[in-house]
């Protein structure tokens, strides 16, 4: 399955989550950057409030480009074994890192105002999952707020990756788990980076409809 764009994806993927419309509780959160322009389309046809949750990956201390694991606002999760490999040192030093970034990104994105998920029926949203170690910190983030239910909402998936996701929500909405995965943006015919300013820019967007 390939996608004309994120937008399209979007769109798609909402009619999975038609249950979820008008819901007076439920709140989509998208992963800046990628997945707010998919989460855009999810929020707007659902007809709830839009807002984000910042993540950011933990590279290979010799290959940056690598994930081993991600951060989250006040959390972290790291594969054990290249953990071990970039030792405890590396990987406090660059959570630390990543948490001067997180907190940079909601001042420009929404003014340092972290949305409200108590139990809220929280709808996570990204572009895609290739190792999965984003999502899975969102996850880890939006459960430490004790939400009432936790959907993951993605257009396509390692089939890995999506295993593990799947276990540790309440329910987890994919149209693509292809066999051979490659990278997220090969299932789009259009996949540009998005900047800061369009993210502020959905935000505000979606204010006008919920």
């Amino acid at each position: 399955m390939i996608f004309k764009d994120r937008h399209e994806a979007g769109k798609k993927l909402t009619k999975k989550l038609s249950k979820y419309k008008d819901k007076k509780e439920a709140i989509v959160l998208g992963i800046p950057r990628g997945g707010v322009e998919v989460a855009f389309e999810v929020a707007k046809i659902l007809k709830v409030p839009l807002s984000i949750v910042v993540t950011k990956k933990i590279g290979h201390p010799f290959e940056s480009e690598f994930a081993i694991g991600a951060v989250s606002p006040g959390n972290y999760i790291v594969d054990e074994n290249y953990g071990k490999e970039a030792g405890e040192d590396y990987i406090k030093k660059t959570v630390r890192e990543m948490n001067r970034e997180i907190k940079r990104r909601y001042k420009k994105y929404t003014k340092g105002k972290m949305p409200e998920l108590k139990d809220k029926i929280v709808i996570v949203v990204d572009d895609g999952l290739a190792t999965g170690f984003t999502m899975l910190a969102a996850v880890k983030y939006v459960k430490s707020k004790n939400p009432q239910r936790l959907i993951v909402a993605v257009p396509v998936a390692a089939q890995d990756s999506f295993e593990k996701v799947k276990q540790v929500v309440d329910e987890i909405i994919c149209l693509h788990v292809p066999v051979f995965f490659g990278a997220v943006g090969s299932f789009y015919q259009e996949f540009l980076q998005l900047e800061d300013e369009e993210v502020r820019f959905y935000l505000e967007e979606a204010r006008k409809f919920c």
